[in-house]
């Protein structure tokens, strides 16, 4: 049984254009990003914890919608396959991108066509953004292909007005326009995909360490935190960050750095640091992770009736940990900051359609929302729901997750393969009982929950269904246009639909 209610209703459209919404200009722009992340993973997520379907920090903020995530390689696929033309940035159609008649109106299960496993799940195998292309729309506004960096490819129509080469992202524009502090955090490497986007650029995401030299030479965040740790707790070799990177922001008196030391609790290392980066007006570096480079998940237990989730390790904080740090470092810029940050572990567990590290991947990103509502709702820190926009969405889905049967708290399903299955082992896991499914193991052109608090409603609610009209989605690149408007820097979008045949009057 689907508990379901209140969330069938979709958002009231109270304005042509984010422009054309009034809202005071927000100081404070966190954008948490689960990666991989579905409303069925939220779903499962809530009923181990709560019993219901809708007790997650993030659930219950005012606002609530649904994204499109495809980026160009996914619609020239679709293209392709329909007879049309490739992509276009000055004459869309959306609906080849993502064709909310065949794949539902939101994501399952609050809408499921018979067309959608056909739609999701292609013969010759899913077509669906990754994390670059996906981060690039969100922190550019613009449409990329697949593995680029904030970063426009050479197509047919070109990726956008500027051709191929970097593409100006958020960071950059309200760092030079308002002064704002840049943070990131990210359970997996800083220089993946997700976090890399908003400050960094280049065709290739898989090379870290340019990356990571960009990130941390060049544009010089507030606050970076991280997987990516090279010592013998971490991954071998340099493989997220050249060891000449690595030494010289150990050496810089511009950083704070704390490393995952064996035996020390990261947490506790994590926040001491960041008071003395605070205190001293320092930036702040935090490298941690374990033998893949990310943070190991926190493990869900089968305790039906005892929901109970541990760390895997005292040495890593936990997302929520990595986060308050952040905001002790960013809040001391009086001109305003933006947070992004990103549990990345959800993907890497629904790759491997491993339910348990699932749960534990989903229930850390639900604490660490709610470490920034409790942040925000504390009086005498100058943040407050008038000055400060929160956002929490996906990049993309994974592992087409379908809940068949209801699990009651500290439920959690057979697994076969519990173990010896996992991102780590590159083997899937297998549940013979049935209580879930999974149809794939990699992404899916699926619609994703997205849910807003602060000056968020107005400025949401007037881009939904502008781009899928009979839908309220809004697509990844509006995300783009309503950051820039909540604090007062509203950019006109380099992207045009293709204009549609004009009605025909009615006979008299």
């Amino acid at each position: 049984m689907l508990i379901l209610a209140g969330l069938l209703s979709f958002p009231l459209r109270v304005a042509a254009s984010p422009a054309e919404a009034t809202t005071a200009p927000v100081r404070h722009l966190i954008l948490f990003i689960g990666d991989g992340r579905h409303l069925a993973h939220d779903i499962a997520t809530s009923r181990y914890l709560f019993g219901h379907d809708e007790g997650l920090s993030y659930q219950r903020l005012p606002w609530r919608g649904q994204m499109a995530t495809w980026d160009i390689t996914t619609y020239d696929q679709y293209a392709a396959e329909a007879g049309a033309a490739p992509y276009d940035p000055q004459a869309i159609e959306p609906n080849l991108g993502y064709d909310w008649r065949l794949g539902g109106r939101a994501p399952w299960p609050l809408d499921d066509p018979a067309t959608a496993v056909d739609y999701f799940l292609p013969f010759d195998g899913p077509h669906a953004t990754d994390s670059a292309s996906a981060a690039t729309a969100m922190v550019t506004g613009y449409k990329t292909v697949k593995g680029a960096i904030a970063w426009g490819p050479r197509t047919p129509g070109g990726s956008s007005t500027t051709g191929e080469g970097p593409l100006p992202t958020l960071a950059e524009l309200l760092r030079a326009r308002l002064g704002f502090a840049i943070g990131i955090v990210s359970t997996v490497p800083f220089s993946h995909a997700t976090p890399a986007a908003l400050v960094s650029h280049g065709p290739k995401r898989d090379d870290y360490p340019a990356l990571a030299a960009q990130i941390l030479g060049e544009t010089g965040p507030e606050v970076v935190i991280g997987g990516g740790f090279p010592g013998p707790s971490g991954t071998a070799d340099y493989q997220y960050l050249a060891r000449e990177t690595h030494d010289r922001v150990r050496a810089d008196p511009d950083y704070q750095v704390v490393e995952r030391q064996p035996g020390v609790d990261g947490t506790v290392s994590l926040l001491e640091a960041a008071q003395a980066a605070a205190n001293g007006g320092k930036k702040l570096f935090g490298l941690f992770g374990g033998p893949q480079g990310n943070f190991e998940s926190p493990l869900a237990h089968d305790l039906p009736g005892t929901p109970l989730l541990t760390r895997a390790t005292v040495e890593n904080p936990l997302l929520k940990d990595a986060v308050l740090a952040a905001l002790r470092v960013l809040t001391q810029d009086p001109e305003g900051f933006l947070l992004l940050a990103e549990q990345g572990d959800i993907d890497w567990a629904n790759h491997a359609n491993d339910f348990r590290r699932l749960i534990g991947t989903v229930w850390d990103l639900h604490e660490a929302v709610q470490t920034v509502i409790d942040y925000v709702n504390r009086p005498g820190d100058g943040m407050t729901w008038d000055n400060t926009l929160l956002l929490v969405v996906a990049d993309h889905a994974t592992g087409y997750t379908r809940l068949v049967s209801p699990l009651g708290p500290g439920d959690l399903p057979r697994q076969e393969g519990l173990g010896a299955c996992g991102y780590e082992r590159r083997e899937s896991c297998t549940y013979p009982d049935g209580e879930v499914s999974y149809g794939a193991t990699n992404h899916t052109n699926e619609p994703v929950p997205l849910h807003a608090a602060g000056a968020a409603a107005p400025l949401l609610a007037a881009v939904a269904g502008t781009w899928y009209p009979g839908t309220e989605l809004i697509d990844n690149t509006q995300l783009f246009q309503v950051m820039a408007a909540a604090v007062g820097l509203p950019q006109a979008s380099p992207l045009k639909l293709k204009a549609r045949a004009p009605t025909a009057p009615a006979k008299p």
